[in-house]
């Protein structure tokens, strides 16, 4: 895969020219990302079993900002870091939280930023519906793998109270927030 296929629409204007230094933007790239994902993580209401976070405002904002490739790679990093241990996750890190109430949804970030990703590699970004609905299909897979996983754990009544409805209105308005930020950050670089 060359470096160019890494890039989304609004951070390949920002990318410099030649191999190496493109690379060296996306590797700090992958790191801003992996901060902003563990400062959203950190921004917390406290539900049980799973966390309320500003994680999927983050992930939407990258995947449209990063494209598919460099947004997935964004959130594997992100997921190796929580799995080694660092408290990157809102309660911690280590293999055991991977397995723990949050194992499903951290797995549909990733499926989430490939959806929206992919959708910003089209040139979806361009439109605001279009962009919000895509980010609304990313929203749907991360809930339905976290409330599959936890239906293993505490069966599924249980997970669709807690690990569902919670969470439905807040994402739509998280979802409104990033498709407008991108919107009005395209149209900021037009202008520029």
């Amino acid at each position: 895969m060359s470096a160019a296929t890494l890039t989304g629409p609004l951070v390949s204007l920002a990318l410099p020219e030649g191999r190496n230094a493109r690379l060296i933007a996306q590797m700090a790239l992958v790191l801003a990302g992996t901060g902003l994902l563990t400062l959203a993580a950190k921004i917390t209401v406290p539900f049980w079993p799973v966390p309320m976070t500003l994680q999927t405002l983050a992930i939407f904002l990258i995947a449209a900002a990063y494209g598919r490739n460099l947004a997935v790679a964004t959130l594997l990093a992100y997921l190796v870091e929580g799995a080694v241990g660092l408290p990157v996750f809102a309660s911690g890190g280590g293999l055991a939280y991977l397995a723990g109430p949050t194992g499903g949804y951290l797995a549909g970030f990733v499926v989430a930023a490939a959806i929206v990703g992919h959708a910003a590699d089209r040139g979806l970004d361009r439109k605001a519906f279009v962009l919000f609905g895509a980010m609304m299909l990313g929203e749907v897979v991360i809930l339905v793998l976290g409330a599959a996983w936890l239906a293993v754990l505490m069966g599924a009544e249980k997970a669709m109270t807690f690990g569902v409805g919670p969470f439905i209105v807040t994402d739509v308005v998280k979802i409104a927030l990033a498709a407008a930020a991108v919107g009005a950050t395209r149209s900021l670089l037009k202008r520029a």
